[in-house]
């Protein structure tokens, strides 16, 4: 379990504290609005009204006992920088700060953010890869080019073994493992055979699945 400071508790800020929540993490929010604090009371472990930019009141909470800091502040970049920069003046370990728009990403790496999400830029990547592929069901970011995907079997793939497909040798991708009813095994045997109760984990560039499936 970790200590978590979440200041900023709309609508993205509430579905990290539900997240956090559901993952036993101990969790402070704040907000500067007192609705937004009230709505959040039952899934936060405490919770406070207060304006993340005002230094006493940030240095009165003792940020640097939290072991992660989001920023999830909505329609306020400008206290969203100043809350960044003044967590790590006042010795944050970590601070992930949410950027709204291009180009806010820069700005908040600049102020002290260790790390930056971008959730609707990143939610319309998934969905831009996801629904228009007709294999792929979800994937995971590794850098600009590699991705892990999961897909499902080809009909033309069933029946046949691991070893007959060679996928890393015609396709240069990487079958890291084998989801059945929902459990994955990452032990690949060279004579597994694919079902039609099979997806598949597969490690590569976007390109190489697009061809590939």
């Amino acid at each position: 379990m970790k200590s978590v400071l979440l200041i900023g508790l709309g609508r993205f800020g509430k579905h990290i504290a539900e997240e956090l929540n559901k993952l036993d993490h101990d969790v402070l929010g704040i907000d500067i609005s007192e609705e937004k604090v009230n709505d959040a009371i039952d899934i936060v472990t405490d919770a406070q009204i207060g304006d993340s930019t005002n230094e006493a009141f940030l240095r009165s909470i003792g940020v640097d006992n939290f072991d992660v800091c989001f920023v999830t502040i909505s329609n306020d970049f400008q206290s969203s920088l100043e809350t960044t920069y003044l967590l790590k003046e006042l010795g944050a370990s970590m601070v992930v700060a949410r950027a709204e728009r291009d180009g806010q990403e820069r700005f908040l790496l600049r102020n002290g953010a260790d790390k930056v999400v971008y959730p609707e830029k990143q939610v319309a990547k998934w969905a831009a890869i996801r629904y228009t592929s007709d294999h792929i069901l979800d994937y995971v970011a590794l850098d600009d080019k590699h991705s892990i995907y999961e897909v499902s079997v080809p009909e033309n793939w069933l029946g046949k073994s691991i070893l007959e497909l060679d996928v890393r040798k015609k396709h240069n991708l990487t079958i890291v493992g084998i989801k059945t009813n929902g459990n994955v095994d990452f032990v690949i045997q060279p004579d597994t055979v694919l079902t039609k109760d099979n997806t598949l984990l597969v490690l590569g560039e976007y390109k190489a699945i697009q061809k590939c499936f």
